[in-house]
């Protein structure tokens, strides 16, 4: 139920499709859930409950069963893993390999840990039996390509991009009903992460407490799905408990209302130690609000010449950005301005156009 990332960019894919494509078969496997519902069958489109236990083995086991039952004739895999033995041409999208490139075992929970440890067993095993690898940067092309000594033509970037409501004016009595809802301040700076370490919770905390000792720290920050427990370990691990009147938890918000919360903002933070793509930089930018985000992995690529940059590992220049917007009203106008455009420049219809030629393409191979 509580969506995220790639779960979002699975259903702006199935949706589009929905709407693009109306020639092919689709069968869309899932979990028994309680909110299945958000998809919605159509005549080409059907869903399949799958019942099955832990996901690796629904993946492995189960769901290579249906496969066959259902006479599959391309399979794609939407978010890292996949069948080792699927029995039919394989398509395949890594958001990224950070699990491969490290694993630190005593960070984020262990929910996050374990599927690393699943992906990084199962993600070189079945790489080389892949039609196709899609995956969401040229950036993380590249390091794909570099890891697994790829040809360049078996690796093809499709860019994530960003909600039609992101894109919506919303209403000021929304806007309120919102801020009512949330207990939100008037002004605050927005962050939206989780307790994945490449979110870099840490360089936003260590941020704000320099900015307090200057006496600089105007802002509270509005963080979501956050526990308390969580927060005050990594503010007494960090030496600022005292940050913590200035820290607003939201808990979790559903991606409809994601844009209530860019809009009310007066900045947004994104200043990941690590993305393949990054798309609440497009959802704020959307929104018309000023990003910061980092200078490293896809975030350039993604944010283009519309955000201001800073070093991740510098929590410093976090701090130094935070008041260089405040201060420079021209700063923020132009980067709104330009958040605006470089926003426009993404389309889930063109994703889902470019996904669909992709299947088309393999499915001739497999004929």
């Amino acid at each position: 139920p509580k969506k995220h990332g790639m779960d979002i960019v699975v259903l702006e894919l199935i949706r589009h499709l929905q709407e693009e494509d109306l020639e092919n078969q689709y069968f869309i496997f899932v979990k028994p859930d309680e909110d299945n519902q958000v998809i919605k069958e159509t005549p080409n489109f059907n869903i399949v409950e799958v019942e099955g236990g832990p996901y690796p083995f629904w993946e492995q086991v189960k769901l290579p069963l249906k496969i066959k039952e259902y006479k599959i004739q391309l399979l794609h895999c939407t978010s890292n893993t996949a069948p080792l033995r699927p029995g039919v041409p394989l398509i395949i999208t890594l958001h990224d390999i950070i699990y491969l490139e490290r694993l630190d075992m005593k960070k984020g929970t262990w929910y996050q840990r374990i599927g690393n440890l699943y992906r990084r067993w199962n993600v070189p095993r079945v790489v080389p039996y892949c039609e196709t690898i899609l995956t969401v940067s040229e950036y993380e092309q590249k390091r794909i390509q570099d890891h697994f000594h790829l040809a360049t033509d078996k690796v093809q970037v499709v860019y994530n991009s960003v909600g039609d409501h992101f894109l919506t004016e919303p209403k000021a009595i929304d806007l309120e009903r919102i801020k009512v809802k949330y207990e939100l301040p008037d002004n605050f700076i927005f962050f939206l992460a989780n307790t994945d370490p490449k979110k870099n919770l840490r360089g936003v905390l260590r941020a704000l407490a320099i900015l307090q000792v200057q006496g600089k720290l105007k802002l509270p920050l509005v963080m979501l799905d956050f526990k308390e427990e969580y927060l005050m370990e990594v503010l007494n691990e960090i030496g600022a408990p005292d940050l913590r009147p200035m820290i607003h938890i939201s808990g979790y918000v559903p991606n409809k209302e994601l844009p209530f919360f860019y809009k009310l903002s007066k900045m947004f933070l994104y200043p990941s130690l690590r993305e393949s793509f990054g798309i609440p930089i497009l959802e704020a930018m959307a929104c018309g609000t000023p990003v910061i985000t980092s200078n490293t992995s896809s975030m350039p690529e993604v944010a283009g010449k519309a955000a201001l940059f800073i070093d991740p590992f510098e929590p410093k220049t976090i701090a130094e950005a935070i008041i260089q917007l405040e201060n420079d009203s021209e700063l923020r106008e132009q980067l709104i301005k330009n958040g605006y455009l470089r926003a426009q420049q993404f389309s889930w219809t063109n994703t889902a156009q470019k996904i669909r030629k992709i299947y088309e393409d393999n499915g001739k191979k497999a004929d």
